[in-house]
């Protein structure tokens, strides 16, 4: 029997930042280039300068972070953590990123290819100065490859592919 998603969800927030250890700047729209990365942001294929730049990664070219994780921060280690500090490039509501390792979405008009679950780093709290790393372990968004790029927007719809 094959299941069908009927989920759909928006992308909620969108940040990039050009450098590692630099704030995340909020952006209205971002651009989606594929099999690179995202236009201006520090792991972009060819200009990385990432923290984690010397270790490149083909399925790290877009980064997911429910928004649902960040009220579940707050709830149960009473951390408040703005969309901007996860360091991730899109925050999502309303979509399942635990279970879409392997699986193709759409990001507006854009494809992905879920590659695997990120996972939070000690990096996060020298940045930070909170305590995040143990409440982000299990919730620390979705790594994905681009396949079909372009233009994506704030409000965006995500949905499977």
């Amino acid at each position: 029997m094959t299941v069908t998603p009927t989920w759909i969800g928006l992308a909620t927030h969108l940040h990039i930042t050009p450098r590692a250890f630099l704030p995340m700047q909020a952006m209205e729209e971002i651009t989606l280039v594929p099999g690179k990365g995202i236009a201006g942001d520090r792991y972009m294929i060819g200009i990385e300068q990432g923290f984690y730049s010397d270790k490149p990664e083909d399925g790290r070219q877009i980064t997911l972070f429910e928004e649902e994780a960040l009220a579940c921060i707050l709830r149960d280690f009473k951390i408040d953590m703005p969309p901007e500090e996860h360091r991730r490039n899109v925050t999502t509501r309303g979509v399942p990123l635990n279970h879409l390792v392997g699986r193709r979405l759409y990001l507006g008009d854009c494809l992905l290819e879920a590659t695997r679950l990120s996972f939070p780093c000690r990096h996060i709290e020298e940045i930070l100065d909170k305590a995040v790393f143990d409440p982000m372990v299990h919730r620390s968004g979705l790594n994905c490859r681009i396949l079909e790029g372009g233009t994506v927007r704030v409000g965006d719809s995500i949905r499977p592919a």
